[in-house]
């Protein structure tokens, strides 16, 4: 059974980058044909899909997002991580890491989910 598990600071400071990382279990981030993504949802809208990187160690940004973002990976502790640069009050939300099905060149859906953490960008 895959498990996720998002950890990293719940207080963030705005003009700040928030970090966080993903740990996975039960399943290696570079086998195929995984990829891993994340997403976000602020205090009452909907999710947002962040961005992706592939068991290959390719990414894939939301084009609204992808000058402040960055996504990596740490193949020998089996993590994956995300960077948000110049954050603001908009930036909070509880901040999901997921896995989907890719095959190259098309994503499918998410089948695996953390439980997501809380993420509050405030002076």
């Amino acid at each position: 059974q895959v498990q996720l598990q998002e950890s990293g600071p719940g207080l963030v400071k705005p003009s700040q980058t928030l970090s966080l990382t993903c740990t996975v279990s039960g399943g290696s981030i570079t086998t195929s044909y995984y990829a891993w993504s994340w997403i976000r949802q602020p205090p009452g809208k909907g999710r947002e899909w962040m961005g992706v990187i592939a068991y290959d160690g390719s990414t894939v940004y939301s084009p609204s997002l992808k000058s402040r973002t960055s996504i990596s990976r740490d193949t020998s502790k089996n993590q994956f991580s995300l960077q948000l640069s110049s954050v603001t009050p908009e930036d909070t939300a509880v901040y999901y890491c997921a896995r989907r099905d890719y095959y190259p060149p098309y994503y499918y859906g998410m089948n695996y989910w953390g439980k997501g953490t809380l993420v509050t960008v405030s002076s």
